[in-house]
């Protein structure tokens, strides 16, 4: 790949959004689904749920890196993500691990530069198989 220029895609989650996923997910708790139980926390306010970042940034993936599929994705989710807060995903071509393979570091960012979401990520060309 010889364009190595950020990816970055900007998005909004809603507490809609949080909800329809834990309603597909099965994950319900309170610190996503609950405003009152969540203005009581350390937070003030519901949270994403952090496969539900992954899932935008997975998404990204898929628009962006057609022909490849994502064998390995290693996340960390060091700062919360709020409902109808802005964010930016990023996604920065670190290097070629082959002649066809890519690593892809990878981010959720708030407006001050705050990661919500970081990781890195290895793509390999599709065999022709489903990703």
């Amino acid at each position: 790949m010889t364009n190595l220029t950020p990816i970055k895609e900007a998005f909004r989650l809603s507490q809609d959004d949080f909800n329809r996923f834990a309603h597909l997910s099965g994950d319900h708790n309170p610190i996503h689904v609950d405003p009152d139980f969540s203005a009581r926390t350390r937070f003030g306010a519901t949270v994403s749920h952090g496969m539900l970042l992954f899932t935008v940034l997975r998404g990204c993936l898929l628009r962006t890196f057609p022909t490849y599929t994502l064998a390995t994705q290693e996340l960390v989710f060091p700062a919360p993500a709020f409902a109808d807060e802005a964010l930016t995903l990023r996604i920065d071509v670190t290097r070629a691990a082959s002649s066809s393979a890519l690593i892809l570091n990878t981010q959720v960012l708030k407006n001050d530069g705050t990661a919500c979401l970081q990781g890195q990520c290895y793509l390999e060309p599709n065999t022709g198989t489903a990703s």
